[in-house]
């Protein structure tokens, strides 16, 4: 008995950045492929998945508290810059250096 390829598709929704929805169609174009569909499947049958290491590092969800106004504030920034509050936060933190604390006269 021969394999057959399977010719049943199931949708797969994803999200990309505008910059690499541009550069699927333009590699569309240039390959002469059908469709953007026909497009990742070449470019998923090509990957060596194998040798793929992600870059991103382990997350732990943490919880703190914050005043009204401050996290009222973080999720307007978030909307306008088209963000999360977490991408933002994680900002934050990356650019924060503490200052060294004060020592009191005390012993």
């Amino acid at each position: 008995m021969t394999k057959k390829k399977s010719t049943v598709s199931a949708p797969l929704t994803f999200d990309l950045p505008l910059s690499l929805i541009g550069k699927l169609e333009a590699i569309q174009k240039k390959a002469g492929l059908g469709s953007a569909s026909a497009t990742v499947r070449e470019a998923i049958e090509r990957f060596d998945f194998g040798r793929y290491a992600s870059s991103n590092e382990e997350h732990r969800q943490i919880s703190v508290r914050l005043p009204v106004e401050m996290k009222a504030k973080l999720v307007k920034y978030a909307k306008r810059k088209k963000t999360s509050v977490g991408a933002l936060l994680r900002e934050a933190l990356g650019a924060f250096e503490a200052k060294p604390a004060k020592k009191s006269g005390r012993k």
